[in-house]
This record gives C-alpha cells, structure tokens and sequence, in this order.
C-alpha cells in the first residue's frame, strides 16, 4: 500500500484524494491551518495539523521515512516551493506533485524538486477541447484513472476468423461495448511502427492487424475473447 500525503485542504485536494483507491493508497491529509483539517476529518480522512515549515514537524509525519507520494496542494505558490525543497532535501526518492496556480511558479517547482507538476487551467482547457472533439475518450478515462480500475495496455491481433475483418475503426465501438481506447494499429504488412488511429476513424480492420488498447484488465480479456471468437457478431 502506497502511502501518501497531502498538503492543503481545498476544493482541488478533496476532488483529487476522493478518486483514489483506498484499498492502494494510505492517505494523510496535512494542513497549518486547523480548520481545514477539521475539515478533511469530517470528511473522512486522516489528518494532521502541524508547521510544514519545521523539518522536525515534517519528519513527525513520515517525510524521510515511509511516506511514498507527496502532493503539494496549498493555494500559494510559494509554500508549494518551500514545501517541495523541504521534502526533497528529506527523501531524494520521494515522488513530489504540485499544483502550480502561475505559469511562472513552474519552472521553480521542478528547481526545487517537483516531478510533476499539475496545471488545473491547463487541464480544464484540455478537458474542454477532448469533450468536444473526443467525448468517448474523455469518458473512459473519468473511469480508468485515479486508481478506480486496473488500466494497462495491451496487444491484441486480429486473426483470419475474426468478425472484426473488413469493419471499421469506428464499428468497434469499444467505448460503449468494452470501456476501452484504441491507441492505434500495428499493421504488419506496412512494418511494425505503431500507426494511431484518433482520426482515422473510416480505416478497416484485416487479419493479422495488432489492435493496441488501454482499459481494465477485465474489459481487455472480454474483448480478447470476442475478437478470437469465430462466431461472435456484436
């Protein structure tokens, strides 16, 4: 079980823990300011109130020691820097990911140690631009990330049986069907560079194709099955 701890309690942090597994993830919720670790706690989540400042009060709850994922979600940039040199300086293994709310405070979050860092109007505006240009996409990854499922990718290849022969990328409909995205199409007659398929969406499918997928273990296995399935007509 990962461990992780959370700096700031906000609308941003409370959205972001509540998606995670907590079969995976141990999770702390730290803050300077009491309220907002009542509030985490009201809320269901351990918590703890202490100086983020203090290397002794830091090292109190884990940093250095057995704490694994440090997310840094204080509504000020610069506490998020303080914070991340801290920590880093602490444990040069730790995976340190920070909000950043100007541009600017980027660059300096990574200087200080950040591995990655999270830009929420960034992300909004992408999410905007995938729900109109690929709502299928933007669905399934609401339900495959943040650990709620297993997601990994596989190979799948298209044997001369398959059902799939002669259909379309667009007629596998594997969002609705499977909860699944396709990458893209290994097709080895033109080599085995991997060609994405996100706009060509009229390509038919042949025998000996490679379907490169992303979803739930689950998912994947059904759709295996069906793809080798002779007799299969979904």
């Amino acid at each position: 079980m990962k461990k992780v701890a959370v700096f700031g309690y906000n609308r941003l942090s409370f959205e972001a823990i509540s998606r995670l597994d907590r079969e995976h993830h141990d999770i702390l919720v730290i803050d300077h300011r009491p309220l907002h670790t009542a509030m985490a706690a009201e809320n269901g989540f351990d918590s703890a109130t202490i100086d983020f400042r203090s290397d002794e009060e830091l090292k109190s709850i884990g940093i250095g020691r057995d704490i694994d994922i440090l997310f840094c979600f204080f509504d000020d940039d610069s506490e998020n820097v303080f914070l991340t040199l801290s920590a880093r300086a602490m444990d040069k293994k730790l995976v340190i990911i920070a909000i950043v709310d100007s541009p600017e405070s980027a660059e300096k979050l990574l200087a200080a140690g950040a591995n990655k860092i999270i830009d929420p109007y960034e992300i909004c505006g992408r999410k905007i631009h995938d729900m109109l240009k690929r709502p299928d996409i933007t669905d399934i990854f609401d339900h495959t990330v943040f650990g709620r499922h297993d997601l990994r990718m596989a190979e799948i290849a298209i044997p001369q049986t398959s059902y799939l022969q002669g259909r379309t990328v667009e007629q596998l409909e594997l969002g609705t069907q499977y909860n699944l995205i396709l990458i893209g199409i290994v097709d080895q007659q033109a080599g085995d560079q991997l060609q994405f398929v996100s706009e060509q969406t009229e390509r038919r499918l042949n025998a000996g194709d490679i379907l490169v997928i992303l979803g739930p273990t689950r998912e994947i296995r059904a759709f295996k099955k069906d793809v080798e399935d002779e007799f299969c007509d979904i």
